[in-house]
Parts: structure tokens; sequence; C-alpha cells
């Protein structure tokens, strides 16, 4: 069967809930990825001014609800029927981006975060079961390959809108994720059709209990337990690609050197991707990520098919141990281009074998159960890079908090960051009292403080990571396995 026949056999609800899809995580992404700079820029500016644990709790517990809901959320899908759980879900995403604008104090966005992932955790386990309702088993494999591209291609091109917007206004990036979201609207209405599924009549709260009951089933597999809990790791690791990349770059990493290096050798490139200020944005450079993920993810999946998915998970947890080292080990951000490539290829060993693996240990009977609980690791894994970004960050790593600690070993007490005392004040007039410019104070915290040892910190949780995935495998697996035959 050639490759149209196959692409032919797809209906349309199949393109709907990806396009759907890829609209979704534009606006998501769009917002995330930016999200740690908002949260903590300069009031001045439109930014938040909260602090880096203020931010690491607020990403963390919300993303950490999001990727728990569904859980509960796919059997209100199953027992209400998709379209209009679908229809409740965009309704809610698309109300709550465009709230987030006007959310300024820390309580306020907390409010509409939360509110925000309830739809996003609505969405999710609908739109995954669509694809499965609409692939069989010829073209499952493709199906969901094309969904997963999908989802990066949205990934990738909401940052770059963001980043344009930004510039302009913040408010501006939660109105163009508010508004990609009403695209859905067209899609859902004029043709998304429901997947025939035999659709659950038990009253809601049945359903509730029996997913209780199943939780408690899957929680006395030791083994698989024992396997989350260890990609909770590596997880914790990677989001620090959201969490605390964009903000290091912001405030470590001089920029205009990776523009005019651009500019030297594409000046088209240099100027669609940097600032009118001869800078890249932060989320231009993290946002290298998804781009790497689109070109090379078939490739990289490819060349790993022929390990086992342990040893697989564990070759990408080195790699992306190491890439996430070098990204915060050095202050040239050209390095950053090379060191995000090695963490991608590590990410895309890993990730993809998860659910793989989960499938593969699952007993055949329980297979769908057990893949529905694949996502708590990411859901644990914000958790704790929440509290890492946060005052761990702050602590070895945070260029205000450094700088406070500076001006008071020398006796100088500044006013504490407020509505009415911003981050950009604190800076102007720390630099007046210093006798420094912004790139000297930059070097000289640089040189005193040694924010890069941050890099230990994140590096040294995938390397535990590896070790406990190894260990795991040798000493469970493995034994387990010689002593059946």
């Amino acid at each position: 069967m050639g490759k149209k026949n196959i692409f032919g056999q797809f209906p349309s609800t199949f393109w709907a809930a990806n396009v759907m899809e890829l609209f979704e995580r534009w606006a998501w992404y769009g917002i995330y990825m930016v999200l740690a700079l908002y949260l903590t820029g300069s009031t001045d500016t439109g930014a938040l001014g909260f602090s880096q644990e203020q931010k690491g709790s607020l990403m963390g517990t919300i993303t950490f609800l999001l990727y728990l809901l569904p859980i509960i959320t796919g059997a209100i899908a199953d027992r209400y029927g998709y379209k209009k759980v679908l229809t409740i879900a965009f309704t809610i995403l698309a109300t709550g981006y465009f709230s987030l604008a006007y959310a300024k104090s820390y309580w306020a966005f907390y409010a509409l975060f939360l509110y925000l992932s309830v739809g996003a955790a609505l969405f999710k386990p609908i739109v995954t079961a669509t694809v499965s309702h609409t692939t069989n088993e010829k073209t499952s494999s493709i199906g969901f390959g094309i969904f997963y591209m999908i989802v990066n291609i949205g990934a990738f091109l909401g940052p770059i809108f963001s980043s344009k917007l930004r510039a302009l206004d913040w408010k501006y990036i939660f109105f163009l994720s508010s508004l990609v979201i009403c695209i859905n609207f067209i899609l859902l209405i004029f043709f998304y059709k429901e997947p025939i599924v035999e659709k659950k009549h038990n009253p809601l709260m049945a359903s509730i209990k029996n997913i209780l009951k199943n939780t408690i089933e899957v929680l006395g597999d030791f083994k698989l337990i024992l396997f989350l809990l260890i990609m909770v790791g590596f997880w914790a690791m990677y989001l620090q690609l959201f969490y605390t990349l964009p903000i290091f770059i912001d405030q470590w990493m001089d920029t205009r050197i990776l523009y005019r290096a651009i500019e030297n050798f594409w000046p088209a490139l240099a100027h669609f991707a940097g600032t009118p200020h001869g800078t890249i944005a932060p989320e231009i450079l993290t946002n290298i990520d998804a781009f790497y993920i689109i070109i090379f993810q078939i490739l990289v999946s490819g060349l790993v098919s022929r390990f086992s998915p342990l040893r697989a998970m564990s070759q990408g947890m080195i790699m992306a141990s190491l890439g996430i080292a070098l990204m915060f080990i050095f202050q040239n951000p050209i390095y950053l281009i090379f060191s995000i490539l090695i963490f991608s290829l590590g990410e895309m060993a890993t990730s993809p074998k998860i659910q793989e693996y989960v499938g593969k240990i699952a007993p055949p009977h329980k297979t769908a159960l057990y893949m529905g609980y694949s996502y708590l690791p990411i859901a644990g894994g914000n958790i704790v890079a929440g509290v890492i970004s946060g005052s761990i960050f702050a602590n070895i790593a945070d260029k205000p908090t450094l700088l406070r600690h500076d001006l008071i070993s020398k006796g100088i007490t500044l006013p504490n960051i407020s509505p009415t005392y911003t981050l950009n004040n604190f800076y102007t007039e720390a630099s007046a009292l210093l006798h420094m410019d912004s790139s000297q104070i930059t070097s000289y915290l640089w040189n005193t403080y040694h924010p890069n040892h941050i890099w230990i910190v994140f590096s040294s949780i995938g390397f535990v990571s590896f070790l406990a995935l190894w260990a795991y495998d040798r000493f469970l697996i493995r034994r387990k396995k010689s002593l059946t035959k």
C-alpha cells in the first residue's frame, strides 16, 4: 500500500483534530515559552515583577494539575461526548488567555492560570483519543507520527509570534493566543465529527469512582511506579528549558554577539529572528529545541528503534544531561546553538520511549489503563522543576538576588521590588552606586558569584535519573527475566 493511499485513509475528523492541536499548542507555547520572563520581568516594561520563588510556585503547581487532571477529564469526555466538552474547553481557553492579559497580582494570575489549565486538561485527552479512534492498525503509526509532528509545529510557531508581539505590548501575546483558540471553534463546528465511540452512560461520579479504583490498582504495580518516579527526574531537568533558561539568557548572556554572527552569515535571518536593538530574544533561542525536533525526530526515532526502550532512554538521559550542562556553563550565546542540539537529541531519544515502555510492561488487558498514567511523571516533574527554578535558582544564579547580596555586603541597602520601585529602578540605582554600567555589573557578578554553577544542579538531576534507570534495568528487569528463564 502506497503512502498516498495511507494518507487517504485518514478521515476529515483526523485532520480537524490535528489542526486543532496545532492551534492549541500554538496558543499554549506562545505563552509558556515566555511566561517565566513575563512573571519576573520589570513592571515598567509591562511584566509582573514576581520573584523567582513565586514564578516557580505558579508554573509548577498549575502545570502539575494540567497533567494530572486528564485522568478525570477523560472520563467527563466519555460521559458527555467529545464535541460538547471541546466546546467547553475552547470557551475556557479563549476567555482564560484573554483575561490573563489583565491579571496583575499574583493571586489573580494564579486563579486565571488555574482556570486556563482546566480548559487545557479538558482538551488534552480528547484530541489524543480522536487520533486513536480515527486510525487503525495499519495507519496508527504514521497517524501518531503526524500528530506529534503537528504538536511541535504549533510549539515552534507560538513563541515566534509572541517574541514579536511582546516587544509592542505584553498584552498582545495573550490576545493572540485567545484569537488562535477561537479559530478552533470554526474547525469544531464545520469540520469535526464526533468519532464513533461507545458512549458511557454511567453517572459521572461512578466513572470517577472507577478512576480512583484504577489508580489504586496501578499504584500496586511496583515496577511501573518505580519507573514513573525515575522519570520525574528527567522531566524536572527537561522543564528547565521553560522555567529557567529564558531567564538565564536574559540576565547573563549578551545575545548581540550571536546577532552579529548571524548577520554576517545570513542578514535576512538575523533581522527576522532578532530585535530592533540587535539582540536575539531568549524565547527565540529556547525555541530552537522545537525546530530541532521537527527536523530530526524521525531520524532519531529510527536510530534508537534498534535498542530496547530502557537502553534508548538511558542514552538519551546522558545526552540531555550533557546538553543542559553546556547550556548554563558558558556565557557566550553562540554555544547555545550546539548545546540545545545535544539536549534535543537526548530528549528525542527519551521522551517517545516512555510511553512505548509503559505499553510494553502493561498487562495485555490493561494497556489503555497504564498508558493513561504515563503522563504522571510530567506532572511530578513540574512540581520539582518549580522548586528548583524558584528558591534554588534564586540563591545560586538569579542576577537581582546576587546583586542585592553584593550590595548588602558593601553596606548598601536598596528598597525591595514593588509597584513603585521596579526591577529596572533597582538596576539603575545599583549601577550608579557601584559606578558600573549594565555590562560591567553582569561581568562582575558572573566572575564573583559564578551563577553558571547552576548547571551542576540541573545535570546532576539528569545523571541521578540515568543511574536510577540503569539500576532499575540491571537489578529489577534483567534479574527478573533471568529468574524466569
